[in-house]
């Protein structure tokens, strides 16, 4: 091939590669009637609880009774506790899905975002990701939490969804089709963000793009933020929060208070 031809070739990859590489838009993420994801983008109560990961299924049974019989999601935080094994915690995913709830999950470090997709294939629903602050964190988030053609996650075969009595699970033998499959997760996966730094909320605009289910914030860390910085915007957690909630009007993504 020719240094001409070689030329012309090189640009016609690279308007296609531009030309994938386009963002979704909001509209293209559609959440599943009928899921939690789809209650969340409507405001409406999602019933959450805490667990510890060697929680027996009885144990777990007497949980969700003294929630009114009703558990939605179960709450970890492994920013700031012990991170099981991951078999522990597939096992726990696994559990809870047969007792129709999913597992929330904060993740350790916005650093940790690259592993939303990690953590999705051993079974969480939805994931936490705290001190988000930047704009490329939260790409890289969002592109590893959904399989294409809205995100870049892997397909993880048949140990990639073990969540939801309806789908396929570790151990099953036949697979659930990719692309049935993806368009499932894409519709009900829950991804969230922490904003609780003064430089996350002067900059939430920028970091909140399609995908993004909902925000909330830190009320501890955005508190030590704001003592730090004489020259803070705001003097209070809740001048923080509440300019939070003024510039996401118009999007869709749940905030907590808001009105």
């Amino acid at each position: 091939m020719n240094r001409r031809m070689f030329g012309m070739a090189a640009l016609g990859v690279a308007a296609v590669r531009s030309a994938f590489s386009q963002d979704p838009t909001w509209s293209q993420f559609k959440p599943q009637p009928g899921s939690l994801k789809e209650k969340m983008h409507k405001g409406e109560r999602i019933q959450t609880a805490d667990a510890s990961w060697d929680a027996t299924r009885s144990e777990l049974e007497e949980i969700i009774k003294k929630n009114g019989g009703k558990v939605d999601l179960f709450n970890f935080d492994i920013q700031h506790s012990p991170l099981p094994d991951e078999r522990v915690l597939m096992s726990f995913c696994m559990l809870a899905a047969e007792l129709r709830a999913g597992v929330r999950l904060r993740i350790q470090s916005p650093k940790m975002a690259y592993m939303t997709g990690r953590f999705a294939d051993l079974g969480v629903l939805s994931i936490f990701v705290p001190l988000v602050e930047d704009p490329e964190t939260a790409a890289e988030a969002v592109n590893n939490f959904y399989y294409p053609p809205l995100g870049n996650r892997s397909w993880g075969g048949e140990l990639g969804a073990p969540w939801g009595r309806s789908k396929f699970r570790s151990g099953e033998s036949q697979l659930t089709d990719r692309l049935k499959y993806s368009e499932w997760w894409n519709g009900t996966g829950m991804i969230g963000f922490q904003i609780e730094t003064l430089k996350a909320a002067i900059n939430v605009r920028k970091i909140v793009r399609p995908g993004v289910d909902w925000c909330s914030g830190g009320p501890g860390d955005m508190g030590f933020d704001i003592e730090r910085h004489s020259n803070s915007p705001f003097k209070t957690v809740a001048e923080a929060n509440a300019y939070v909630a003024e510039q996401l009007k118009g999007y869709d993504v749940y905030v907590p208070g808001r009105g």
